[in-house]
């Protein structure tokens, strides 16, 4: 590694706790860095983080926050449990007007995968005319004395 780039190690939960364990007895931030063999600046940020909070996790995100409350997946996913044929565009504005914050159809959808309901598109079938349905019947009653070995030489396709 080239001598311009710093290693990042990020402290460990229990280090964390240790730290403000020694702050909390009376411990200055110089000494208790010296003893952990990290920068000043890495523990004052610990403890005022620990002040300000009341507690030293170090939470990771990334991205933008989450749009939706636990509360408001409980009822989307309940909207959806209750009206199976609704579109997620229409449980969005459902919720949007319940809650009064704007979700899009693409949350709701993630929020319902999550939990495992996904859109199931009905399948096309091609519409049968009066002279389709005479045709098949008869076509059927032809057939219905074939043995299997004339049902052997038969090819299904879609």
């Amino acid at each position: 590694m080239a001598n311009n780039q710093s290693v990042r190690r990020h402290l460990n939960a229990f280090t964390r706790g240790r730290i403000i364990e020694k702050l909390e007895e009376g411990c200055s931030v110089t000494s208790v860095a010296a003893e952990f063999g990290i920068a000043h600046r890495i523990v004052s940020r610990l403890w005022r983080q620990f002040q300000t909070t009341g507690t030293a996790i170090r939470e990771f995100s990334s991205g933008s926050p989450r749009g939706t409350t636990p509360a408001d997946d409980r009822y989307i996913v309940l909207q959806a449990r209750r009206n199976r044929r609704q579109t997620a565009g229409e449980i969005a504005r459902h919720t949007a007007q319940a809650t009064g914050r704007p979700i899009s159809r693409f949350t709701v959808a993630r929020r319902l995968h999550g939990v495992g309901l996904f859109a199931r598109r009905p399948v096309r079938c091609v519409p049968l005319t009066p002279a389709h349905r005479r045709r098949r019947s008869l076509w059927c009653r032809e057939h219905r004395n074939w043995r299997d070995n004339e049902w052997g030489r038969v090819l299904f396709t879609d």
